[in-house]
């Protein structure tokens, strides 16, 4: 059963009970990413994310993380480019210590200064592993590419020469600027008494006062045309999209159904030819990202220098001539596909707190799992159609590639 509410501070919560669990996951969001910050200031979101487990008033750093290990629990966050989450998740019976130990760590952190000039070289070496990572690092310069040097095409890891530039202030700034009860959500998913919890809530989290002053870069005009970034690698690998649409489109799920079809399956277009049908790609699938005010949607593949051309080719190709070619089966089976996701994700607490943080965040409001099977059943054949030709036939696409060519190798492409 979902409920809203809000602390007795003005912070939404947002639960769902589900007497059948044994688990209880509590997360703290904030609504802040990479997008806000400042150029010479990329980085600093992720980097307080870490900067949380660092100590706090009456607890250090192995204190955390023994407390959290004797509850036999996880604790753990995570930073995107529009928000910074933090978590707990425990057995039932340790809801009210999963509570205290989050709301100690979001409140009472300390960020004492040798630990941000230690934490300054561990994400100097995340940086490196992603970059080393090149079907990782590919999604970080297609952002870029598409969207300039600030705002959404940013990384949210940041860049060296604005980590080695964080102090304690900056920190502090941050925090005062964007961690306000305005610009929080917490969600709450698995077993619990819902009076007892919000009384827990209250306790541990009603002592938050702040205001917040958010700001949100606008993204720049989506950028076209193909980039090569060089990098000397047996394996070429390619990003290529058009612009999509944001978070709360109405057309979401229509464009979920459109992207089960194109390569988001197994049984889509882009696995069956060009991976099972052709051998050229281990790697290949589609994917969209919405944020509060626009997206994209593409394609990625890791292939042979040999076959990168070809390839990004047929991906074109096959986007391009989707409109016309989409079937009924296709329709249905991309449903079917979604449908099944969506219930499969019911059986996890996890995603569940995601889910309805995500619907808060972005919409203001619940949606039903019936809902949302309901609207993705609505979907119709010339709908899919419309939308596919409006965002890639009458759109710009952008493909990025990561490896031993050349620009002029992708000449005439895209």
């Amino acid at each position: 059963m979902f409920k809203k509410t809000f602390l007795n501070n003005g912070i939404p919560v947002v639960t769902e009970q589900l007497a059948n669990f044994r688990s209880f996951i509590i997360g703290v969001w904030v609504k802040v990413g990479s997008r806000n910050e400042k150029p010479n200031e990329n980085g600093i979101s992720h980097f307080l994310e870490h900067m949380f487990f660092k100590g706090t008033e009456k607890r250090s750093p192995s204190e955390i993380a023994y407390h959290i290990d004797s509850l036999g629990g996880d604790l753990n966050a995570f930073t995107s480019r529009e928000n910074t989450a933090f978590y707990v998740k425990v057995l039932d019976e340790y809801n009210e210590s999963a509570i205290e130990l989050l709301s100690d760590i979001f409140i009472n952190s300390k960020f004492p200064q040798e630990e941000i000039e230690k934490e300054k070289g561990v994400i100097k070496e995340e940086i490196k592993l992603v970059e080393d990572t090149p079907d990782d690092y590919i999604h970080d310069l297609f952002n870029k590419t598409i969207w300039g040097d600030s705002g959404l095409g940013q990384p949210v890891l940041g860049k060296r020469e604005t980590i080695k530039t964080f102090t304690r202030d900056a920190l502090i700034s941050h925090i005062e600027k964007y961690y306000g009860i305005e610009d929080i959500v917490i969600s709450c998913a698995g077993k619990f008494d819902y009076n007892d919890l919000i009384n827990k809530l209250n306790k541990y989290f009603g002592q938050i006062r702040r205001g917040s002053t958010p700001s949100l870069n606008k993204p720049h005009q989506f950028n076209s045309g193909a980039v090569v970034f060089q990098k000397d690698l047996s394996e070429t690998h390619i990003c290529l999209g058009v612009e999509g649409i944001p978070f709360n489109s109405s057309h979401r799920y229509c464009l979920a159904v459109l992207n089960s079809i194109l390569g988001a399956s197994v049984s889509s277009r882009l696995f069956q030819k060009i991976r099972e049908k052709m051998g050229f790609a281990y790697s290949i699938f589609s994917f969209s990202s919405s944020y509060f005010d626009t997206g994209f949607w593409a394609v990625y593949a890791g292939v042979s220098k040999k076959k990168a051309i070809t390839v990004s080719e047929m991906i074109i190709k096959e986007m391009k001539g989707l409109y016309e070619t989409i079937t009924e089966e296709e329709l249905k089976r991309a449903k079917d596909q979604i449908k099944g996701n969506i219930i499969l994700g019911l059986e996890s607490s996890s995603s569940r707190m995601q889910s309805i943080a995500r619907q808060e965040i972005y919409f203001g409001r619940y949606f039903t799992h019936q809902e949302i099977i309901k609207a993705v059943e609505a979907v119709k054949l010339k709908q899919a159609k419309d939308l596919c030709y409006n965002l890639i036939n009458e759109g710009d696409i952008c493909l990025v590639a990561l490896g031993s060519l050349s620009n002029d190798d992708f000449k005439g492409v895209c």
